[in-house]
């Protein structure tokens, strides 16, 4: 429902509830019955307020339902109001008040379901990948998942900072480093010599043969120029991750995808900030020295860790989360008082640590922060069998696979469709189907379709905004109508639970819904001021499913 709406109706039930239990104050939820005989709009506000108050809850509802209908200023949306179950009330709102939603939608055009800015700021960390390979199946999910969840917040109001992690230190890169030597050397996996722990796709062997011939590649901006010295270590590590930078690019542009900022895990030591979070973390008392080796008292900081945690080993060198900590106290100096992560389940172990690292450090940060969304990764089937190798990749499917063999909107929509913490499996052969059991050609082809109704009718376009939506009154119009006002609370939900997924539900729902208008209800009729509103009507379902698929970062074609 709009939001607009919404607030009326969330007012009427308070002020109702006023005059019959003074001072309760409740919290006023609406929501959507599941079956449409029950109503347009349902609330539990009565079955709240009984038992505190001592009161029959259907009595009470009937009290609530009594003043509501008694109240001159609710007969311009309310038509009926009713008991059910134990308590619950439900609304019928006017036929009118479903049918100004197309006006709404012809005023607001591409920002309907966007909320006005609410001066705040948020940043979104999503792929940082290692420099290591190219990006698979599982970052395509995360790019999936991290731009739709920008969107979702830039039309929540927010501020959005896109930023990728990249984790350019660590025993990875000496990983990388070292395949890249050998083979330089002439030395092959399939060799007894050749790394145990070493990268096997066949993008090392395109490392090792550029770094041999001295090529240049772009990274950041930047030219490196390989020196072909295969007994440089830090040369070879040089040129290899900016290599492989450059492919990522690549992978990202693939996807249309842009970020802000690009942030290197080797800055913070360069910079100090891992020596100086490791200073400030023994300077609060949270920390301890145990068989030479530094430990964090993760346990008594109140975010979850079952156990005390080592921080700087015996040896010297840092365990993982330390620069993990030290990069989210950037984000709060940066002034992002809100922060998003989206990476794999494997990093579950992540969580605790880096928010018990930001608690000690006494600098008033919310012990929720940041939140995380941890995807489960992706299973890619063709022809009913699983594919799991890539030749370019060595061992895995990779996002450019991905998307060269199905689309970048077939990807986008497929990944975002399931709750992330969920395994999905990616059916390459549904992807490519022209169907309505595809998901994504469905909607798009309910876009399509409105698009040819409306190019069929330009003749008429011009006079949509005369159209008299009172017109709009057979049972699958208004169904369509009332899908349609859901959508900004929806957008609202989505970024609220960080649950992108509800968008693709919603889409394929109103889809739904415009599939049966279309069928139940002839546009072209000889009745012109009723064909012109169903033209409308059209024109606003178009409107909003092109706004809800961007949300989604998919193409809403009009020819398919």
């Amino acid at each position: 429902m709009l939001p607009e709406l919404q607030q009326k109706i969330q007012a009427a039930l308070a002020t109702a509830v006023e005059g019959i239990l003074p001072g309760s104050n409740p919290v006023i939820k609406l929501e959507r019955p599941k079956q449409p005989e029950h109503g347009d709009i349902a609330t539990n506000v009565a079955m709240q307020l009984a038992k505190p108050n001592k009161r029959n809850p259907r009595e009470l509802a009937q009290e609530i339902v009594n003043a509501l209908l008694g109240n001159e200023n609710t007969q311009s949306f309310l038509a009926a109001a009713e008991i059910a179950g134990p308590g619950f009330i439900n609304l019928r709102l006017t036929q009118s008040t479903h049918q100004a939603v197309a006006n709404v939608i012809a005023e607001q055009g591409s920002t309907y379901g966007n909320a006005a800015s609410n001066g705040e700021s948020v940043i979104v960390e999503f792929v940082s990948a290692n420099p290591t390979g190219p990006l698979h199946v599982g970052h395509a999910r995360q790019a999936a998942l991290g731009d739709c969840i920008c969107r979702l917040y830039s039309a929540s109001g927010y501020k959005v900072h896109r930023e990728f992690y990249y984790n350019d230190a660590g025993n990875q890169i000496n990983n990388l480093t070292i395949s890249v030597q050998a083979h330089a050397k002439g030395i092959t996996p399939d060799s007894k010599e050749y790394p145990a722990d070493g990268y096997r796709g066949d993008y090392i062997a395109d490392i090792a043969r550029d770094f041999l011939a001295k090529k240049s590649v772009e990274a950041d901006g930047k030219t490196v120029t390989a020196s072909g010295d295969i007994n440089n270590m830090d040369d070879i590590r040089h040129f290899a991750v900016a290599y492989l930078r450059h492919e990522q690019d690549l992978d990202l542009q693939a996807f249309n995808l842009q970020f802000d900022n690009y942030y290197l895990e080797s800055s913070l030591y360069s910079d100090g900030k891992v020596a100086e979070t490791v200073q400030k973390l023994i300077e609060s008392g949270h920390t301890y020295e145990h068989e030479n080796a530094l430990w964090l008292k993760t346990t008594e900081l109140g975010t979850g860790d079952d156990k005390d945690r080592v921080m700087r080993k015996s040896d010297g060198g840092y365990t993982y989360f330390v620069p993990d900590v030290a990069y989210h106290v950037t984000k709060w100096q940066r002034g992002f008082n809100h922060a998003v992560n989206i990476q794999g389940s494997d990093h579950h172990g992540t969580v605790a640590r880096v928010r018990a690292g930001l608690q000690a450090l006494n600098m008033g940060i919310p012990k929720d922060y940041p939140a995380y969304i941890l995807h489960k990764m992706v299973k890619v089937m063709r022809g009913g069998q699983e594919v799991k190798i890539s030749k370019r990749a060595g061992s895995y499917v990779t996002m450019r696979d991905l998307i060269e063999w199905v689309g970048q909107d077939a990807v986008r929509f497929f990944l975002i469709q399931r709750r992330a913490d969920t395994e999905f499996v990616f059916d390459i052969d549904l992807a490519l189907a022209k169907g309505e059991e595809n998901p994504v050609y469905y909607v798009q082809y309910a876009h399509a379709r409105i698009c040819k109704i409306l190019r069929d009718s330009a003749d008429m376009l011009g006079y949509l905004k005369e159209a008299d939506v009172s017109l709009l009154t057979a049972p699958s119009e208004i169904t369509l109508l009332r899908r349609l006002a859901e959508l900004p609370n929806v957008i609202q939900l989505a970024a609220k639970e960080l649950a992108p997924h509800h968008i693709a539900f919603w889409l394929l729902d109103c889809a739904a819904d415009f599939h049966s208008w279309y069928n139940a209800e002839r546009i072209m009729v000889e009745d012109q001021p009723l064909k012109l509103a169903r033209l409308r009507l059209a024109d606003s379902t178009r409107q909003v499913i092109a706004n809800a698929l961007n949300l989604l970062g998919v193409s809403a074609p009009e020819k398919m």
